[in-house]
């Protein structure tokens, strides 16, 4: 990620979809955000003065995490699938490929 923002968990699995559809059980994929802050909503007969009606059920997330990772892909399919899944977010991504050197 490249900013700050919520992701919802519809988000995160339509993002995985995307990204296991394209590489057709190619290689493996592993999800490393998880939505786990709790959002409470106030009932909907409920007026509470002066709160607004934000009803977001969004899940905090920090800039520079990584959200996905892949194995067992070529480059060229990698960043294909994950050009899909960064679609499906909110949010500004890029793609970060690591060192096989070691």
């Amino acid at each position: 990620m490249l900013e700050p923002g919520w992701i919802t968990d519809r988000q995160i699995e339509a993002s995985r979809v995307a990204m296991t559809r394209f590489v057709k059980r190619g290689g493996k994929i592993w999800i490393r955000v998880f939505p786990d802050k709790p959002v409470t909503k106030k009932p909907a007969e409920t007026v509470w003065q002066g709160q607004g009606r934000s009803r977001s059920l969004g899940r905090g997330s920090a800039a520079g995490k990584i959200l996905f990772e892949m194995e067992g892909v070529t480059v060229v399919d990698a960043t294909e699938a994950m050009r899909l899944a960064s679609h499906k977010l909110p949010l500004r991504t890029t793609l970060v490929k690591r060192d096989t050197a070691h």
